[in-house]
């Protein structure tokens, strides 16, 4: 081999030697895990899903602490607007619970749809109610189940508090915006905890996002004019007690919330939302979005 050409291939030795370096150095920076902190609170509704994405999270990067805590949607954007947590979980706009300028200064991140049904202990004997009915229900105008066509069995109202998104959803859309009546003897806003009063008091009734309702909740979920409460029904606008799930942020997220953030917004985390019981905003038909149209 000549020199020349011994030089040649010597340049080019190096050369792939300097490529490969670089694409081992960039290999391990892409996977090198995320570290910090990043503390969320709020919704109930959101509150299965926010510890699902914890923990997925956290399984990839061990280096970070994810805490999720409920304590519905109006602590979650009030703890987010003072600064407490780095995520506030709502089923509400910020607008509706917060002043203009407070909201002003948060940034939303639509992460999921959320439907919210009415559900019933098995002793009320009722399968589906008109909003007509539901209304006379909540607002205490019926009192036993025998008048809306179920069992002989006194109504028993479990409410949620007035920070509650679940309850601002619900009465906006199911109930056509009346105030429902309170009973502090059996309020919660833990949906876990709801739907294991309604399962052991005999004739209650409460609503309840669907992500509660996977598997067997041993509770009677009830249809509103005869729609069930699916997410098909919601994507193609046939129920309507649904709302956008957020997640909060006081300006723009960085770090380890950021990336958290891109975890629950990409493509490949929306199958997980939908085995949740969650819906995916995208999927959304012209006919569910007009139903929403004034936010």
């Amino acid at each position: 081999m000549s020199r020349k050409k011994t030089k040649v291939a010597i340049v080019a030795l190096v050369l792939l030697a300097i490529v490969t370096g670089c694409v081992i150095d960039s290999c391990v920076a892409d996977t090198k895990g995320v570290s910090g902190t990043v503390n969320i609170a709020g919704s109930s509704a959101l509150l299965p899903l926010a510890q699902s994405a914890a923990k997925t999270f956290m399984d990839k990067n061990p280096d970070s602490v994810i805490n999720t805590n409920g304590g519905g949607s109006g602590q979650g954007l009030k703890q987010v607007s003072d600064g407490t947590i780095d995520i506030g979980d709502s089923d509400l706009f910020a607008d509706e619970k917060l002043d203009k300028k407070s909201a002003s200064k948060l940034v939303d991140h639509q992460v999921a749809i959320t439907a919210i049904a009415p559900i019933i202990n098995k002793d009320a004997g009722v399968k589906s109610l008109t909003t007509e009915q539901l209304i006379k229900v909540f607002t205490g105008k019926v009192t036993n189940w025998k008048q809306v066509g179920g069992n002989d069995c006194q109504i028993v109202l479990v409410s949620r508090p007035s920070s509650s998104g679940t309850r601002a959803t619900f009465e906006q859309y199911a109930l056509k915006k009346h105030a429902s009546q309170s009973n502090q003897s059996l309020e919660t806003d833990d949906s876990g905890t709801l739907v294991q009063m309604i399962q052991s008091v005999s004739g209650s009734i409460g609503y309840v996002s669907l992500s509660y309702l996977t598997g067997d909740p041993q509770v009677g979920i009830v249809s509103i004019n005869g729609v069930k409460p699916t997410l098909k029904n919601v994507y193609n606008g046939k129920y309507t007690v649904w709302s956008y799930e957020h997640m909060y942020t006081k300006g723009q997220p960085k770090g380890a919330a950021k990336a958290f953030l891109q975890q629950m917004l990409s493509k490949e985390y929306s199958k997980k939302i939908e085995a949740m019981g969650y819906g995916v905003a995208s999927k959304l038909l012209a006919a569910a979005k007009a139903t929403h149209a004034n936010k």
